[in-house]
C-alpha cells in the first residue's frame, strides 16, 4: 500500500467510456433496450502530431469519428467512441482478459427485465442467477451481450445484499 493519500474530493463515477464499432448502431441498441437518450455529440477529432498518443494512449494517427454521450436512467453517463486507428484491435476482451470488463445496470425486477431483453432478441449469456448464500446473498444477476459482443449485466437486489446489511454500509444504486 502507498503512503500517499487518496485523491481528495472524489465523489463518484461520472461516466463510463466504451469504444464501439458503429456508434449509430450502438446508440440504437442502448436507446431501444435501455431507454438511453443522447445528450450530445462531438467529432470528428484527429491530430497530425502526437496529441492522440500523448493524451489518449492510442496510435498517433487515430481518429475519433464521433463521441456521443448517452444518459441511461439514473447514474453515470455512457460516453461512446467510434475510433479508427492503424493498429486497432477489434476483438472484444473477455472478463478474464487484462482490460476486460463489463457494465452492470440495476433493475427493479430481473424477471421483467429478462422478458424485455428477449423481446429485443438480445443474446442472454446466463441467468438470471439468484445468490442465496454468502456475502452476495440477495443479489440476482444475468449477463447479456451487446450486438458487437460487449458483455453487459443486469443486477437486482430489492431486499438488499447480505454484505451491505452486515457492514451497515450504504452502497449507491440507481433508484
Amino acid at each position: 500500500m502507498s503512503a500517499a493519500p487518496a485523491i481528495p474530493g472524489l465523489t463518484g463515477i461520472e461516466h463510463i467510456g466504451l469504444t464501439v464499432p458503429d456508434i449509430e448502431a450502438a446508440t440504437r441498441f442502448f436507446a431501444d433496450v435501455l431507454s438511453a437518450e443522447t445528450v450530445y455529440d462531438i467529432g470528428p477529432f484527429e491530430h497530425a502530431d502526437d496529441w492522440m498518443a500523448n493524451h489518449l494512449a492510442v496510435h498517433p494517427r487515430s481518429r475519433i469519428n464521433k463521441m456521443r454521450v448517452l444518459k441511461v436512467a439514473n447514474g453515470p453517463v455512457l460516453e461512446l467512441f467510434e475510433f479508427t486507428a492503424p493498429d486497432q484491435e477489434r476483438r472484444v476482451p473477455r472478463n478474464s482478459d487484462y482490460g476486460g470488463w463489463h457494465i452492470a445496470f440495476y433493475v427493479e425486477d430481473i424477471e421483467k427485465a429478462l422478458i424485455a431483453l428477449k423481446a429485443h432478441q438480445v443474446e442472454i449469456q446466463s441467468g438470471p442467477v439468484t445468490m442465496t448464500e454468502g456475502p452476495s446473498a440477495g443479489l440476482e444477476w444475468l449477463y447479456f451481450k451487446a450486438p458487437w459482443g460487449q458483455q453487459l449485466e443486469l443486477v437486482s437486489y430489492p431486499g438488499g445484499i447480505a454484505a451491505y446489511r452486515e457492514k451497515r454500509m450504504e452502497i449507491w444504486r440507481p433508484r
